[in-house]
């Protein structure tokens, strides 16, 4: 934890960070780049025993696209919905199954089979560039990612002295590599209250926490950046085993990556979170930054990124059409209502739902 204090007065030259660590032992090497495309499925099954009352569901489905390391399929589904809808949210162009049930019926359920590929990404020059639109998106605040107050007042500290939207973005990112950590007890992905993170001065979290604060951060010094939902679906071909799916069920694998827009560069790949979670999960566990395999991760992962994971989208402040709960932060994770009470979506257990994926080889 950093004291409020100490972490309010950062200034200009207290993040003039050690020189970026070089190559990792040949064992600890993570060094994701693009090559051959792969196929994944991914199965979600969700089932509400004994409902009493309407009941409804959301199924986020793959619908983030990018020519170079992401491209959705189909979807089908099975169900005794009386209802079953593919809705997709007008302001990300995020997709997901909305269900609806006949009042009474028993065990409504619902299985939705989606296909995407995906491959290793790294950072290369790119002519790319943003309408007026999407940098106005990408560059604006959200209920809990606020461009303003603590966090541009952060943001300004960190990147002062930066000369590129290059340099502005990477001293983001390895500052929060210094300050942020995994906090192992965080619920989910976490929430991502960057507001309330900043001010207690403890950037402790998981994905959805620190990723979102390289977004807030990011977008306070006029960077364009975007927080992608989705899943881990496959194990780390370079023997991370934080860093990967190492099992068929992923019902608890959600993870959101980071992006920032860099002039020359386009969208480029970074995920502090991750660095953090190797620190903290990779065996031995409790690694100090210091450690090859750590180092190796914190190289990698400011601009590339490894095609293990399917993305869903990358939308805030979601209204769940015909909902009567609040909308919601992020769409990550399966939602589901009965008798117009939401249901705890980070609970799978008792709501009853299981995710699981396995790669195709045709």
């Amino acid at each position: 934890m950093i004291h409020r204090r100490e972490f309010l007065k950062f200034g200009g030259g207290a993040v003039a960070l050690a020189a970026t660590p070089g190559a990792a032992l040949a064992d600890t090497v993570y060094a994701p780049a693009p090559g051959a495309w792969r196929g994944f499925e991914v199965r979600t099954r969700l089932e509400l025993a004994e409902a009493k009352g309407p009941a409804q569901a959301w199924i986020p489905l793959p619908s983030f696209a990018a020519d170079d390391w992401m491209r959705p399929q189909d979807d089908r589904w099975t169900t005794n919905a009386k209802t079953a809808r593919v809705v997709r949210e007008p302001r990300y162009g995020a997709k997901l199954l909305h269900l609806a049930w006949r009042e009474g019926e028993p065990a409504p359920v619902v299985e939705v089979v989606s296909r995407a590929q995906t491959r290793d990404r790294a950072a290369a020059p790119r002519a790319m560039t943003l309408t007026s639109a999407e940098r106005k998106l990408y560059t604006s605040a959200t209920t809990l990612i606020p461009v303003d107050g603590v966090v541009k007042a952060i943001s300004d500290k960190i990147v002062a002295g930066a000369k590129s939207d290059e340099a502005k973005a990477r001293a983001i990112y390895e500052w929060l590599v210094e300050h942020a950590y995994r906090k192992a007890a965080t619920r989910g992905c976490g929430v991502g209250d960057i507001v309330a993170m900043l001010k207690s001065g403890d950037l402790g979290g998981k994905c959805a926490d620190i990723n979102a604060l390289y977004v807030g951060l990011a977008r306070s010094s006029g960077l364009p950046a975007r927080d992608i939902y989705g899943v881990r679906v496959a194990k780390s071909r370079f023997g991370y085993k934080s860093l990967g799916a190492n099992a068929e069920t992923i019902t608890k694998a959600q993870h959101c990556r980071a992006e920032v827009f860099i002039a020359g560069l386009g969208w480029t790949a970074v995920d502090p979170a991750d660095v953090r979670k190797v620190v903290l999960e990779e065996p031995p566990g409790g690694l100090p930054l210091g450690d090859d395999k750590v180092g190796s991760a914190r190289q990698a992962l400011f601009g590339a990124a490894e095609g293990n994971w399917i993305a869903y989208n990358s939308g805030h402040d979601l209204t769940l059409p015909g909902a009567t709960a609040p909308r919601i932060d992020f769409l990550m994770y399966p939602q589901a209502e009965v008798a117009s009470a939401r249901l705890d979506c980070l609970d799978p257990d008792r709501f009853r739902y299981a995710i699981a994926a396995k790669e195709l080889t045709a």
